[in-house]
């Protein structure tokens, strides 16, 4: 099973999930992330590919790795910021798909 995504884990662009699709459910004292989080580098909302587990309506994300949409440096730096996804997760709170 795939760790959970949490708030602050990191992405493979260097940015951070910011958690703000959800403010009741935490891993390890972060918020976990769900499904349009976005990252510190504007944009990039995550794709959850959990089709099980929800958090009030959402679905939750985690590292398997999960993808997103790019983000707003994708355009001028391209790489990791067009598909920024999970790079980190729980190191004890795992999820299924």
């Amino acid at each position: 099973m795939p760790a959970i995504h949490r708030n602050t884990d990191g992405r493979t662009c260097g940015a951070s999930t910011i958690v703000v699709g959800q403010s009741s459910v935490f891993a390890n004292g972060l918020l976990v992330s769900v499904n349009g989080d976005p990252n510190t580098h504007g944009g990039g909302n995550l794709i959850a590919s959990c089709n099980n587990v929800y958090i009030n309506g959402k679905l939750v994300v985690n590292h398997s790795p999960d993808g997103s949409y790019p983000d707003a440096l994708c355009p001028w730096l391209g790489g990791a910021h067009c598909f920024p996804q999970t790079n980190g997760g729980s190191p004890d709170v795992f999820v299924g798909d």
